[in-house]
C-alpha cells in the first residue's frame, strides 16, 4: 500500500501530466485551427451558409458566389478570404472574422469569442 505522501507524489504527478498533455494538444489545435485563405474560399464558394450569430432571432441563410457576391432574402454583399479569417462587406466597409472549419460546420469568431456559427450546403439554397 502507498503512504500518505506517496499518493499525494502520485496525484500530482498525474495532475501536472494531464495539464501538459492539454497544453500540448490545445497549442497543437490553435496552430492548425487557423485554415489558409485558399482553404476557407474552397470551402464556402458555391455554398449557402445557415446558421445565426450571437444575437437573439439572428438566423440567417447566405450564399457565397464564386465571384465573391453574397446573396440573402432580400439583401447582397460581397466576401472575401484572407489567411485565418473570411470577411463580409454589406455596403460598408468588410467585416473580418476568424474562421474555424470542421467538416460543413464553420465558426466565426471577434477577439476570442464565438459571434456565429453554421452549416455549409452545397449550392443557393437562398433563391
Amino acid at each position: 500500500m502507498l503512504t500518505l505522501n506517496a499518493k499525494k507524489s502520485v496525484y500530482l504527478t498525474l495532475a501536472a501530466a494531464v495539464t501538459s498533455a492539454a497544453l500540448l494538444v490545445s497549442g497543437a489545435a490553435n496552430a492548425n485551427s487557423a485554415p489558409s485563405a485558399q482553404e476557407i474560399s474552397d470551402a464556402v464558394s458555391d455554398h449557402s451558409y445557415q446558421g445565426s450569430m450571437s444575437e437573439p432571432n439572428s438566423g440567417f441563410n447566405e450564399y457565397y458566389a464564386p465571384d465573391g457576391t453574397i446573396h440573402g432574402k432580400g439583401y447582397t454583399g460581397e466576401w472575401t478570404t484572407r489567411a485565418g479569417e473570411m470577411c463580409f462587406a454589406y455596403g460598408e466597409g468588410p467585416t473580418c472574422y476568424g474562421v474555424s472549419l470542421d467538416g460543413p460546420s464553420m465558426v466565426l469568431r471577434m477577439d476570442g469569442e464565438i459571434k456565429g456559427s453554421g452549416m455549409l450546403i452545397p449550392g443557393n439554397t437562398v433563391k
